[in-house]
């Protein structure tokens, strides 16, 4: 279930209810009663799920869901027990079914810092807007111009920078994020339907743990539906992108323009350097080291260096950087007469 400091969960609708809203055909147990939506792997006997990828007919079979969206030629491979929804576009079923089910809470009051803030050490600079249930721990300081979504809890001996937007977040002690920083946007997900591309609610947080730093003007979107978590004393650089889902561990370090696509799991102490860009759904192991400029495209062991583009270890991208110099400079060479 969603976080409920942030979304609120929608009157429950009937299988068939939803089947005959978001484009689907029943193909048994109508009558069940659906509250909310969830992954196969997380799904409870009240949560709709899909199956959208042939990849995770292992998490379908085993799934707990009340009922399951499927593709026509899944319908077979669908627990006994659940309700099923047959639909060609499984995704875009299950995304029009979330929104049917919930909705996220906006900011249509504010309150004062006194409501806030857990004692007088609290600073609230000018322009700060704090929407309804954000709780603020002792010594730390809101700066100018920044806007507390409703719901988010910040910790004590923060500094939120000026011009920064927090939302559907949970921050620790001693975060800092720096001017124009962005924390819970939407993460980019869309999928396909007969009437065009539509975007997937993301319903997920972001966790900045104790003693974060995020530079000025980077991005952490939330979990499409689990969480986007920052682990403890990791520091992040001006102008860096981290996708939903992503997991990343302790100590670890993300230079300017570092770009990390949505579902990676970075274990502890990982350094990556200027701009370098990672795939989604990759693993980095602990204590590996990616090069400026690198495009990672596969899951890095753990202390490994990879560089290049694509990346791979980084004596096997220099032996074929030198052998490539090499063949240049003899094709450049003058024949003898």
């Amino acid at each position: 279930m969603p976080d409920t400091r942030f979304f609120q969960t929608l009157p429950s609708l009937t299988v068939a209810e939803l089947a005959a809203q978001i484009g689907g055909a029943v193909e048994r147990g109508g009558d069940r009663s659906i509250a909310s939506v969830a992954p196969l792997s997380s799904a409870d006997r009240g949560a709709i799920a899909f199956l959208g990828d042939r990849k995770f007919a292992n998490a379908l079979a085993q799934t707990q869901a009340g009922c399951v969206i499927v593709p026509p030629e899944a319908v077979e491979a669908a627990p006994a027990e659940a309700s099923v929804i047959v639909s060609r576009t499984p995704q875009a079923s299950w995304a029009k079914a979330s929104l049917l089910l919930h909705r996220a809470i906006t900011l249509d009051t504010a309150i004062t810092p006194q409501d806030a803030a857990e004692d007088d050490s609290v600073v609230i600079e000018p322009g700060v807007v704090l929407g309804a249930g954000v709780r603020i721990g002792r010594g730390s300081r809101i700066c100018a111009n920044t806007v507390i979504g409703p719901g988010v809890q910040i910790g004590r001996d923060c500094v939120i920078g000026s011009n920064v937007t927090v939302s559907f977040a949970l921050i620790g002690d001693r975060v800092k994020l720096y001017a124009g920083a962005r924390i819970g946007e939407a993460g980019f997900g869309a999928t396909g339907t007969a009437a065009g591309v539509m975007d997937i609610p993301q319903l997920g947080r972001v966790i900045l743990q104790d003693g974060v730093t995020v530079g000025a003007n980077s991005c952490i979107d939330r979990g499409a539906y689990d969480d986007t978590v920052i682990g403890e004393n990791t520091k992040i650089d001006n102008l860096v992108m981290v996708g939903h889902n992503c997991v990343i561990g302790r100590n670890c370090l993300l230079v300017a323009n570092t770009g990390i696509s949505g579902s990676v799991t970075v274990g502890d102490n990982v350094i990556f350097g200027g701009k370098a860009g990672i795939g989604d759904h990759i693993t980095i192991g602990e204590g590996a080291r990616v090069a400026a400029g690198a495009g990672v495209l596969a899951d890095i062991p753990a202390g490994e260096t990879w560089s290049g583009y694509p990346a791979r270890p980084i004596r096997q991208f220099l032996r074929e950087t030198v052998w490539l110099a090499k063949q240049a400079s003899a094709k450049k060479a003058p024949k003898e007469s």
